[in-house]
């Protein structure tokens, strides 16, 4: 956790900060993808060879090409496989681990689909929008966790990002298939694509957290990824403070108590190491 001040981001604004902080007796922290810079983990945004990487994460381009689609989630599988939690991570399950023996409450929503939350060490986490390392079967609908590398032998030494290499068009036979009870259904990454609504009883969840915090921190989230990105006014209609830490302001921004601007992995744990012990 960093103890010395980034050379951005804070502002007179920070004791501030820190004293409401101490206060709070249950604290929603809600995480986007901008929270995994420095993790060295492939971003959501861009291209994957010739491809927009959110033109594959729907069920459109899955059902006209589950090849294609396994090869990019295998890349993604991998990458995540060999990246470490950042300093952010770290600092938000520490300061979990360490509110929680004063009876204070953190919970954790994440947009984030790398289970780097988890591997850091949170424990009150809703992961909004899946799990790289879960399956869904699309005959039986079964859902399980998955940590294979590959998931399945064809899949060894595909998914290659370069813009040159050409798609492996793997036999969907051949591709992740389910074990359950002997079904053999194609399975697909278990995370909400383009489209596609979020879990009902997660967002019930989620709606509950927001419904009873009183210090809401934002990190990493763009404001435009639906409904997450409501999240936070969720909050702030309700009169409780918010404090954004992005690299640049966003459409939430003016209505934030707090806005802390610069790489997330620096400016949160600054902010947060007050409260390790």
């Amino acid at each position: 956790m960093l103890t010395s001040q980034p050379s951005t981001g804070f502002s007179a604004d920070l004791p501030a900060f820190r004293q409401l902080f101490s206060q709070a007796k249950d604290i929603v922290i809600i995480t986007g993808p901008g929270l995994s810079s420095g993790s060295e983990t492939p971003s959501f945004a861009g291209f994957w060879r010739k491809w927009q990487a959110q033109d594959l994460a729907n069920p459109h381009a899955f059902a006209k090409n589950p090849s294609r689609i396994w090869e990019f989630y295998h890349h993604r599988r991998q990458a995540v496989l060999t990246a470490d939690p950042n300093p952010c991570y770290q600092a938000i399950a520490q300061c979990e681990k360490v509110l929680s023996k004063q009876e204070r409450k953190v919970t954790v929503i994440t947009e984030n689909v790398d289970e780097l939350h988890r591997r850091a060490g949170s424990q009150n986490l809703l992961e909004m929008h899946g799990s790289l390392f879960r399956t869904r079967c699309l005959e039986c609908y079964y859902e399980e966790d998955n940590y294979n590398n590959p998931i399945c032998p064809a899949l060894e030494g595909k998914g290659l990002p370069d813009r040159n290499t050409e798609d492996a068009l793997i036999l969907e036979e051949d591709l992740p298939r389910c074990d359950h009870l002997g079904c053999n259904g194609l399975l697909r990454p278990a995370v909400v694509w383009t489209g596609e609504p979020l879990d009902h009883d997660l967002l019930r969840c989620a709606n509950d957290v927001l419904n009873n915090c009183d210090l809401c921190l934002v990190a990493g989230i763009s404001s435009t990824m639906f409904p997450v990105a409501m999240f936070a006014h969720q909050v702030v209609d309700r009169g409780v403070p918010v404090a954004e830490f992005n690299p640049e302001p966003t459409l939430m921004t003016m209505s934030c108590r707090f806005h802390f601007q610069g790489p997330c992995a620096e400016i949160l744990p600054f902010a947060l190491c007050c409260h390790k012990i």
